[in-house]
């Protein structure tokens, strides 16, 4: 991974309290990566942010431009998101799933 390159944003729909989460856990994990810190934060607000933006739910982390945990959903649109964790669905990454997309850029 080029640490000069790296571009991390979260896209979050506020009414989705688990954009929250996932920020925290972010910038954990970027910090224990000796990763540069930096997360732009990318409110998405309309349902035209959320197509021009390829939103597929809130917390998304795009890392230079790409989303960290790529789907196959083609609709876009204001909502949260729901992540496959070893503990079952949750509204954000674990700690773990994060490292790993990160450290295998």
């Amino acid at each position: 991974m080029s640490e000069k390159n790296l571009t991390v944003e979260l896209l979050y729909f506020d009414n989705c309290p688990s954009w929250k989460n996932a920020l925290e856990i972010l910038n954990e994990t970027m910090e224990k990566l000796n990763l540069p810190q930096g997360v732009s934060l990318i409110a998405v607000e309309t349902q035209d942010d959320a197509v021009r933006n390829r939103f597929t739910g809130s917390p998304m982390i795009r890392v230079n431009g790409a989303d960290l945990f790529p789907t196959e959903q083609e609709n876009y649109a204001l909502g949260c998101r729901v992540y496959q964790t070893p503990d079952g669905y949750r509204g954000w990454p674990t700690a773990e799933m994060t490292t790993d997309k990160l450290q295998s850029l």
